[in-house]
């Protein structure tokens, strides 16, 4: 089984991702956990309901606010890096977090180096699929590289000046 980096940990991926391909060859697996594409979600949203354990991808694109309305329903939420460069998918987990509260998984899939990967956590990321071609115990370890940030984040709103009143410039 897959593995895959979430909340700090590593642990067996129990998700099967399924392109639209995919499921136009096979269907839908009656059962299991299964992380499907937007367009797949938004043409059978009534029926993965009624399935459950069903899980939506963004691709690059693809906003947060296609499927605001069924949050509640989605326990994850996938969002594609089809390019290691393209960052639209941090401010799609930022927006996920900030806007729209949503506290279920943010996995980052696609082409995630593991320099990407504490910055991705503070944009609201909390799961990652380490590339087949990478070492993820590498890849943890390179998240715990830092211990102070500057700037504020989804998980520490405020900035350092204003955390720690010793280091303000006086006037």
């Amino acid at each position: 089984m897959a593995q895959l980096i979430k909340d700090g940990a590593i642990i067996d991926n129990e998700w099967t991702r399924l392109t639209v391909e995919q499921i136009e060859e096979s269907g839908i697996p009656a059962s299991g956990k299964i992380i499907v594409p937007l367009a797949t979600w938004q043409s059978q949203r009534d029926e993965f309901i009624a399935r459950g354990n069903v899980a939506v991808w963004l691709q690059a694109g693809e906003e947060p606010a296609l499927i605001a309305d069924d949050l509640e329903k989605l326990s994850l939420i996938a969002i594609n890096f089809p390019i290691f460069r393209d960052g639209r998918g941090y401010s799609y987990a930022r927006e996920l977090r900030q806007r729209y509260n949503y506290q279920g998984e943010v996995r980052s899939i696609g082409d995630v180096l593991q320099d990407q990967l504490f910055y991705m956590w503070r944009c609201g990321f909390n799961a990652y699929e380490v590339r087949a071609d990478r070492d993820i115990n590498e890849a943890l370890a390179a998240m715990k590289g830092f211990s102070v940030t500057y700037q504020a984040d989804v998980h520490e709103p405020t900035p350092i000046y204003r955390r720690r009143p010793d280091w303000r410039v006086e006037q």
